[in-house]
């Protein structure tokens, strides 16, 4: 019986959830509670389970069912901090590398949220927030070479 909450789901700016692993949270909700009524239905009446044991096991899926909450909710609290972040650096400038591994920098537009997290807008190209290396607010200083002074 799987019991993670959160795996393969995907939470967009909004916080909804995508279903990939809730509808299975759900079903295995359903199989305990299916299985516990059916022990209960079909115990012996001379020798009834034990009630500390039932309490226990109820005390572990409503623990269960707390923690996947909690994690619900952190996923949700992290990808609002990722927007948030993402909309912090409109108009700084960003450095990133490309898929080739070339150094690239620019000023930030515009942010977009995907259920994949934020992408910026830099002069035209889209970077995902996640292969941003630096933030700054001047641009990308290039060296320039020395004058001779007489």
């Amino acid at each position: 019986m799987s019991i993670s909450a959160t795996e393969g789901v995907t939470y967009g700016v909004t916080g909804t959830a995508g279903t990939s692993s809730t509808s299975s949270t759900a079903s295995d909700k359903n199989m305990f509670l299916e299985l516990m009524v059916t022990q209960l239905r079909y115990q012996d009446p001379l020798n009834p389970a034990d009630s500390s044991e039932m309490l226990a096991q109820t005390a572990q899926f409503t623990a269960l069912e707390k923690m996947e909450a909690v994690a619900e909710q952190t996923a949700m609290l992290l990808s609002t901090q990722l927007a948030f972040g993402a909309t912090t650096m409109i108009g700084k400038t960003v450095r990133w590398y490309d898929e080739t591994g070339a150094e690239l920098s620019g000023v930030v537009q515009g942010t977009t949220y995907l259920s994949t997290g934020p992408v910026l807008s830099v002069d035209g190209q889209t970077v995902p927030i996640t292969d941003v290396v630096s933030v700054g607010d001047a641009p990308t200083a290039t060296p320039t070479p020395p004058t001779a002074t007489a």
